[in-house]
């Protein structure tokens, strides 16, 4: 079986993602992206609030899908201050949020999600999208509702919000916190179709298949449950994979490489929250178990934005001509 790489290597030809503690200095060319990250930045990023009205430039507002119109049923979506829709067209990354789970000060809420706005340092097209309750009236806070219905949701919408919004179809990135990133694989790769909206995934906190979920129908027996997220897994199909856990990772690792016989397109950064935040309860997270994380500077942000950057210059779609 080949041999795992060690954390925090990048999966791309000829480059390093840099873990170690030292920050280092990126110039960022004149010709550079308006969407490229600074890895070195010190900032401490803020989320914007959800307001209502029509999106715009510097804004994250509340918006229905026409299919839903009477009903509850939601997402959001924030437009970077650069953003034009006759400008260049932005990276877009789509978000899954985590379960409601006071313990952690999740609620699971797309209007309380953070991970895709740290992620992009608020420099990319941001949407959260929901899970459809089971009545189809509102979205779920815990689990997944309409497994379905939230799928043929991101089918209908994520098409449609990247024309709408003049989103880069090479740059279209899925990431989920806890059950969100259980859901990166599980809604994200429920099927064919739905897999093919994606050029790279993100995942912080749990994996589809790494352990059961007791009191659920899809995630118990593991046995079960690990053969169907295999065949999910397998949906990848070799786009860049970074998984991100505060914990032991190593789990994850032994599952995909079990499934796919090597992780040549998966980078694993293991992060330890309490070095970025100190004590909880923090103003800016309540747990260790949390999607804050890259609103802080630190070495963990700095390697996820650097996978940003070279997931982006590297798009399998563009690479492929498609």
């Amino acid at each position: 079986m080949p041999k795992s790489r060690e954390p925090g290597m990048n999966r791309f030809p000829n480059k390093t993602l840099l873990v170690g503690c030292c920050l280092l200095s990126l110039a960022l060319a004149a010709h550079a992206h308006a969407a490229e990250l600074a890895p070195e930045s010190t900032a401490t990023l803020t989320l914007p609030q959800v307001v209502e009205g029509q999106p715009k430039a510097g804004v994250r507002s509340r918006q229905q899908a026409i299919e839903y119109a009477d009903t509850d049923v939601h997402h959001t979506v924030y437009l970077p201050k650069q953003w034009s829709a006759e400008g260049e067209r932005l990276p877009i990354i789509f978000e899954y949020t985590g379960n409601y789970y006071p313990a952690a000060g999740s609620t699971g809420k797309v209007e309380d999600a953070g991970l895709g706005y740290g992620l992009s340092g608020g420099q990319f097209i941001w949407v959260v999208l929901p899970m459809i309750a089971p009545d189809g009236k509102s979205n779920a806070i815990t689990w997944w509702g309409d497994v379905d219905a939230t799928a043929a949701y991101a089918k209908t919408n994520v098409p449609r919000i990247i024309e709408q919004f003049h989103a880069n179809p090479d740059a279209v990135y899925l990431c989920g916190f806890s059950r969100g990133a259980i859901g990166v694989n599980f809604l994200g790769l429920h099927d064919d179709e739905v897999a093919k909206l994606w050029t790279g995934f993100i995942t912080h906190d749990h994996f589809d298949g790494v352990r059961s979920w007791r009191g659920t129908e899809w995630g118990s027996p593991l046995e079960a449950y690990r053969k169907q997220a295999s065949e999910r897994l397998k949906r990848v199909a070799g786009r860049p994979y970074l998984v991100c856990e505060n914990g032991n990772i190593e789990p994850t690792k032994e599952l995909v490489e079990s499934v796919l016989g090597d992780q040549q397109a998966f980078t694993f950064l293991p992060i330890n929250t309490r070095s970025i935040f100190g004590e909880f309860p923090h103003q800016h997270a309540r747990h260790p178990h949390n999607d804050r994380w890259p609103l802080l500077p630190s070495k963990y942000r700095t390697a996820a934005w650097r996978w940003m950057n070279e997931a982006t210059s590297h798009s399998p779609r563009r690479e492929e001509g498609k």
